[in-house]
């Protein structure tokens, strides 16, 4: 019996998995739990991350809006399902405005980490890079400085500092939607000086495992187990149909966590329902926040779904490690 080492959190989102369920992974049987109108002028909420705050939830969300153009909102929730979201974008304050100042800003994760709750997404400043801002109210945010050159997307703190080191994912990219991309660690002091970056792991070529042979990035912040980092990410692969997005899973090793023990040969989610292949990038399901309760070891997974809406999905830390242990590169 494998064990989350964090927090328990009795009253996570939670349903049981289905009798005739054969994966890894159950959605939730009332996806989507955010539809296209989150606020007043969205176009689209997706790719948005939660944590436990007060005696319910709370996050930050990527609200696309009927202009499409990309931000950040901050949410609220008593039971992780039911969300209140902003009507305006997060409130950024720096001492910088060279900082401060943006393009755009979406795909958002959220880190507790050091008594503040830490958000890094993909920041536009002459191209997309890694944006960090700390809040402990979910009303003020305050930005500091970008973590690396462009361009780089998908920047995931871990929960704790390991070897003395703040420690992020990110995928080195480009300007545009990228063909290629590898998961790699950095490491940092003060959260503004980063370096050692280390590979953790790239694409799969041949059929081995074809769903991640074009891309692969992080998704939400990794669990710590007892036998390692549980990693959710997600892979590409280009079809003829388009880019199509799938959910995997790695083990990563506890101290040296760009070393992978085990990593999916198989996806743990796909693409599959109606809300998940229809919208406005199609066939999408993209991993970027987790809840997880340590003392049933119970996982809830917030997804975007064809980049349109929100879904949620379940699984265990035993169900999940043992299928990537059953089904490993």
């Amino acid at each position: 019996m494998a064990k989350i080492i964090g927090e328990p959190l009795p009253n996570i989102p939670w349903q049981d998995k289905p009798e005739n369920c054969k994966t890894s992974v159950w959605r939730y049987t009332n996806n989507p739990i955010i539809g296209r109108n989150g606020n007043k002028n969205s176009n689209s909420v997706f790719n948005s991350a939660v944590v436990p705050f007060k005696d319910g939830f709370a996050g930050v969300f990527r609200c696309d809006s009927r202009s499409i153009s990309m931000d950040l909102f901050a949410g609220f929730s008593k039971d992780g399902i039911n969300w209140t979201i902003d009507d305006e974008p997060l409130n950024m304050v720096g001492d910088d405005p060279e900082v401060t100042r943006y393009e755009y800003r979406y795909d958002a994760r959220v880190c507790y980490l050091d008594g503040k709750y830490y958000v890094t997404w993909c920041n536009g400043y002459h191209g997309p890079t890694i944006g960090i801002a700390w809040t402990t109210d979910f009303k003020e945010f305050h930005q500091i400085e970008n973590a690396f050159l462009p361009y780089n997307r998908n920047g995931v703190l871990f929960p704790r500092k390991i070897n003395d080191n703040y420690m992020m994912l990110s995928r080195p990219s480009d300007t545009g939607h990228t063909k290629f991309g590898d998961v790699f660690v950095s490491q940092s002091k003060d959260m503004v000086y980063w370096g050692k970056h280390r590979f953790i792991m790239g694409t799969v070529e041949g059929n081995d495992s074809a769903w991640q042979s074009t891309k692969v990035g992080a998704g939400p912040t990794p669990i710590e187990t007892d036998e390692g980092w549980l990693m959710i990410y997600h892979g590409v692969i280009n079809t003829c149909n388009g880019f199509v997005y799938r959910m995997g899973a790695a083990l990563l090793d506890k101290d040296e966590p760009w070393k992978v023990k085990y990593r999916s040969k198989n996806y743990i989610l796909a693409p599959h329902e109606l809300y998940e292949c229809v919208g406005d990038v199609p066939n999408v399901v993209f991993p970027c926040a987790v809840l997880t309760d340590s003392e049933t070891g119970r996982i809830a997974i917030y997804y975007g779904c064809a980049d349109t809406v929100t879904g949620l999905a379940f699984t265990t830390v035993d169900e999940l490690l043992n299928d990537i242990k059953a089904n490993s590169l």
